[in-house]
């Protein structure tokens, strides 16, 4: 597959997840659907692992790895079709934009990386402004939007410590195999989950459109996603890849309002350029200096 066409594909199905969960939740209580979507998504990529010979190790390290990978998946996954519920999902592509933030606060504590420079505070607090803005606008639009958004955050976090977790491992796999060892892990906690909470079938309720949603999530959003992913991970630099958390909200707050007629308002503009800036800022800030100090 071609760089260039797993770079749109990820900018694509990215942009199109939160809507694809709102969808999916619409007819479908949001713990059978996510749930659905992870069946959907581990048998294809058994198949593909059986058929293609590839490893899929249970040893020590890459147990750990899967069980790690868990965490985000099972814990970014839930809460996020908690808050599809309850807020539009071009805002929930906006809160997960702030993941490589949260991921670089978590790193400090965990990997004992290096406390973030003046510019990366600076970076953060442009988003804290970003997000609080776009609270307040949500929270006044309706009431149930507050727990919408500490859904959705909870969702950021365990992404966001998910990822940092697994890089504490030192284990190269293949990208596949940690998708399948990692769905192998959650199904059976999704499974747990929808039984304590819901347990039934509701087949007459549900939709076409939920149901085609789930589809696309489990085949797209689910596996094929991650594939493209980690492909484009190992053939570009990080800050090439790191557009991608820039892209993905602009486009998910366009489709949310042709799509599903989400309410684009003033404060969630400014709101969103607020936390885009202060992506950009953290990404990109502070580069120049430290070249000229190193050549220097």
């Amino acid at each position: 597959m071609p760089v260039s066409a797993a770079y749109i594909a990820v900018i694509l199905i990215w942009s199109t997840t939160p809507l694809g969960i709102v969808w999916s939740s619409e007819s479908v209580s949001p713990t059978l659907a996510v749930l659905l979507r992870m069946l959907i998504a581990i048998v294809p990529g058994w198949l593909i692992i059986k058929l293609a010979h590839i490893e899929l190790p249970w040893h020590k390290q890459a147990v750990k790895v899967y069980s790690y990978s868990a965490i985000g998946i099972f814990g970014g996954m839930l809460f996020a079709y908690m808050a599809a519920r309850y807020i539009g999902s071009g805002l929930m592509s906006l809160v997960f934009g702030l993941a490589p933030i949260i991921s670089g606060v978590l790193a400090q504590k965990i990997l004992n990386e290096p406390k973030f420079s003046k510019t990366k505070q600076l970076a953060l607090l442009l988003a804290l402004v970003g997000l609080f803005i776009v609270c307040f606008d949500s929270v006044s639009l309706t009431s149930d939007s507050l727990f919408g958004i500490a859904s959705i955050l909870c969702a950021v976090f365990f992404f966001s410590i998910s990822g940092v977790l697994v890089k504490s491992v030192e284990l190269k796999i293949n990208p596949l195999a940690t998708t399948v060892g990692s769905l192998t892990f959650c199904i059976p906690m999704f499974i747990a989950v929808w039984l304590i909470f819901d347990g039934s079938l509701p087949v007459e309720q549900w939709q076409a459109r939920s149901l085609w949603a789930i589809l696309y999530l489990g085949i797209f959003g689910s596996l094929l996603g991650f594939i493209a992913y980690f492909y484009v991970l190992q053939k570009l630099n990080a800050s090439t890849v790191a557009l991608i958390t820039m892209m993905t909200p602009v486009f998910a707050l366009y489709l949310g309002a042709l799509l599903n007629d989400e309410v684009i308002t003033q404060n969630l503009v400014i709101g969103a350029l607020c936390v885009m800036s202060g992506l950009a800022l953290y990404q990109w800030g502070g580069r120049k200096r430290t070249k000229v100090s190193v050549t220097s």
